[in-house]
């Protein structure tokens, strides 16, 4: 098995807008007002869908099918043994076309005793084109506050409940379960995070969702929001959920190594991939991974049983991964 080169795999018709500067990052024609995230290599589909979000290969299979059909020689037989054929990752390339709303994402054990899911939804971003992010409460807040503001649609309040950071590219989020986010206007990210499309809306006025229906999972408020994390973060807790990344190697925080890896590798002549399943975007310069040419915005999904790859050229690369068996 070698390396695949993936085509876009953008859903439309999301309820916010984006998608310019994924089309301009890949080298590609313009975009639907709102077609605002890639999911790449995806074995996920929408919520509510049935095949949409889901990754078509070359070959017109899908993914999923395709990792059920060999499981051992996409994802490596320690990963099977543990897990099966289940991929547990999902990777996206978002672009704010404006600030989503604040929301969260519930943990595994509420995903699976509310919501009969598998996973919760941990996520990280990598940034690409900077902004603003906005993530963790300033101050504690209970869920019944945090009702009050939702009933009223009292976005002001909720944004200024959280910490506003800025972050450029090469920096670095880690979002854990619960904690309430927004990423800001401009912003453009490789996000990895849990395979499961579960959000918590706390706010949807001027978007394209009717989030009084849609914004609970189904749970209604209530119970919603208690996945919500209503603890405050300090100034030194922020610094590290948001910080600049190491210039090789994991990225990202050690907290979120149970969920998903990132690797980051600067190509200067000659780089080895290591062996593994992993989805590799290359962010920068012109590499040739085992003879596949690839340049900036391009995507590849790399099976467990390509083995260890040699890279060349002048570049770099992110390298996501599922969790270490």
């Amino acid at each position: 098995m070698k390396p695949i080169r993936l085509a876009s795999n953008r859903p439309a018709e999301r309820f916010y807008r984006g998608g310019a500067r994924i089309a301009a990052f890949r080298g590609e024609p313009g975009t639907a007002p709102r077609e605002p995230e890639d999911w790449v290599g995806s074995t996920t589909t929408i919520r509510g869908e049935s095949t949409l979000g889901l990754t078509t290969l070359p070959d017109g299979r899908l993914l999923r099918e395709a990792i059920a059909d060999d499981p051992v020689s996409w994802l490596g037989r320690s990963h099977v043994e543990r897990w099966g054929d289940d991929a547990r990752l999902l990777v996206k390339l978002l672009d704010a076309g404006q600030r989503l709303p604040v929301h969260a994402h519930p943990h595994d054990g509420f995903a699976a005793s509310h919501l009969g899911r598998p996973h919760g939804k941990a996520e990280a971003w990598y940034i690409l084109e900077g902004g603003t992010v906005h993530i963790g409460l300033r101050e504690e807040a209970s869920t019944e506050e945090l009702g009050e503001l939702v009933a009223r649609q009292d976005v002001v309040a909720l944004l200024g409940l959280l910490h506003e950071v800025e972050v450029a590219p090469g920096d670095v989020v880690w979002v854990p379960p619960g904690e309430l986010h927004a990423i800001g206007a401009g912003v453009l990210l490789l996000e990895l995070q849990q395979p499961e499309d579960l959000s918590i809306l706390l706010e949807w006025e001027g978007f394209a969702i009717d989030g009084a229906v849609e914004g609970h999972l189904g749970l209604g408020f209530d119970l919603a929001l208690s996945a919500v994390t209503t603890k405050a973060r300090s100034t030194a807790e922020i610094e590290a959920l948001v910080h600049p990344a190491p210039p090789s190697g994991s990225v990202f925080p050690r907290a979120a190594d149970e969920y998903f890896r990132l690797e980051r590798l600067p190509v200067r002549g000659a780089a080895v991939l290591d062996p593994g399943f992993s989805i590799v975007v290359v962010i920068d310069g012109a590499v040739d991974l085992a003879g596949l040419p690839l340049s900036a915005g391009a995507t590849v999904l790399v099976p467990a049983a390509a083995g260890r790859l040699e890279v060349s050229g002048a570049g770099e690369l992110l390298i996501a991964r599922p969790p270490a068996a």
